[in-house]
């Protein structure tokens, strides 16, 4: 884990170990710094660009959190682990059969404030459940999706990859008239955003 890691970030990544949500052949891969198949074409994230997504978003503890393309599960719970069970996080994918298995995942660590459901079909995040302190994306979408830029509360944040760079975006804070405030960062690669 690099050093510019924050220790809360590289606590909870610590307290989840990436091992529990990977497939059986690929759990002997779990320390490569790289991103790992699972199923579907979808992939469990290389940690470093993990942990400097998590260090991006600055979860506070007890934040009301959503991860879109929660996949194995991985995620959702670090974020979890980060909000304390004063916090909920919410994570929502895509894929009916990963959402399932990542849910499964996820229950193993008992943290009963996290939760996966498989995403509403044209719906991106989840609207009707916001608006969320975080919002983390582990997809890469082309432009700025703006109907999640929607569901941040005021001083809310947003870390999405868009168009190769990692973007972070903070909400104004309530009834302040500034727009969102949008910092690009780094390369990254990732599965593309889609939304059914």
């Amino acid at each position: 884990m690099s050093a510019f890691v924050s220790r809360r970030v590289a606590d909870a990544m610590a307290a989840t170990p990436r091992s529990d949500f990977l497939t059986l052949e690929h759990r002997a891969h779990a320390s490569e710094d790289r991103p790992l198949p699972l199923f579907d074409g979808q992939t469990n994230s290389q940690p470093t660009t993990v942990a400097q997504m998590l260090d991006l978003l600055d979860v506070p503890v007890g934040a009301h959190v959503l991860d879109v393309g929660a996949g194995s599960g991985w995620t959702t719970a670090i974020l979890a682990e980060l909000t304390g069970p004063t916090g909920s996080v919410l994570g929502v994918e895509r894929i009916a059969d990963l959402a399932a298995w990542g849910a499964g995942n996820l229950a193993a660590t008992r943290r009963g404030w996290a939760s996966i459901q498989t995403a509403t079909p044209g719906v991106l995040g989840a609207p009707e459940r916001g608006p969320f302190d975080r919002i983390l994306v582990s997809a890469m979408a082309s432009t700025l999706p703006e109907p999640l830029v929607a569901q941040l509360a005021p001083s809310g944040v947003l870390v999405i990859p868009v168009n190769g760079r990692m973007w972070r975006i903070t909400a104004p804070a309530a009834h302040a008239p500034d727009p969102p405030r949008m910092e690009r960062f780094g390369a990254y690669r990732f599965v593309p955003l889609i939304i059914d």
